[in-house]
């Protein structure tokens, strides 16, 4: 008897240029129905942070900022432009280390590079930063298309960060809404009836990297990706990331001690 598994199905959003002040729950929508589609319930949509943080009005101009003394050192060490050096300070909450192009940081209770910070799909002379609140933003989305499309979805926010001894990228989330983010598999039993004790399944994190597929990294206009018929938990709340501290991440921990 042939097994009855889920189909899961990706779809991407092709919209205009994303600009400050834009709502961007109605320009999805709105491509959305142009691409004769509109969302179901289970639905999952995952949005780029970037074009967010641009609706946002987290687009800054460098010519705008006047970089410190401690920017223009640590500039000089990872050969950074020092006005970008000095918005990373501000919006990081620790920088321990880096190589040239990229200082390494904790921002918002993930590693990121540069703090997430990027000169990419901005206009010259621009960067974007990071949304200033990835689950707030998550959440405010669902309940808007919620209130238009009459469904119960799931959003991520997402991103794209490099592993460590890793080449390329891969997608983080870095918020969520109706959905839960990481499913605990602690207590179900493997192939041979051995009982996982530490594996946590990163749902979220790995429906933004297929995401991404779609998405693409430069000009593609495609801010947005519908999943349909994933195996994702859809709830009524707005589940947080949950997040290593500190001293319970290997990978942190032990760079500290090095």
């Amino acid at each position: 008897m042939k097994a009855d598994f889920p189909s899961l199905q990706m779809f991407g959003i092709k919209t205009p240029l994303i600009k400050p002040g834009d709502n961007i729950s109605e320009i999805i929508m709105d491509s959305l129905e142009k691409q004769g589609m509109q969302f179901q319930d289970n639905d999952i949509l995952i949005i780029a942070e970037s074009p967010l943080a641009t609706a946002e009005k987290r687009l800054v101009r460098l010519a705008d900022v006047n970089p410190g003394e401690k920017a223009k050192i640590l500039a000089q060490e990872y050969q950074l432009d020092a006005r970008e050096m000095e918005l990373i300070l501000q919006e990081c909450d620790e920088i321990f280390g880096g190589v040239p192009g990229a200082a390494l940081t904790i921002t918002k209770g993930t590693l990121a590079p540069n703090a997430g910070i990027d000169s990419s799909n901005a206009p010259d002379g621009h960067v974007v930063l990071l949304p200033e609140n990835a689950q707030q933003s998550a959440g405010k989305i669902r309940r808007e298309i919620r209130e238009r499309c009459r469904c119960k979805i799931g959003v991520i926010v997402g991103d794209s960060r490099t592993q460590p001894m890793r080449l390329g990228c891969v997608g983080i989330a870095l918020g969520t809404s109706g959905m839960v983010p990481v499913e605990d598999a602690r207590g179900t039993l493997d192939l041979f009836g051995k009982e996982m004790t530490i594996t946590r399944k990163a749902v979220a994190d790995n429906l933004v990297s297929a995401a991404q597929l779609l998405m693409g990294e430069a000009g593609e206009s495609v801010p947005a990706v519908l999943v349909r018929g994933a195996a994702v938990q859809i709830v009524e709340d707005d589940i947080e990331m949950p997040l290593f501290t500190s001293d319970e991440c290997m990978y942190y921990s032990n760079i500290r001690k090095a």
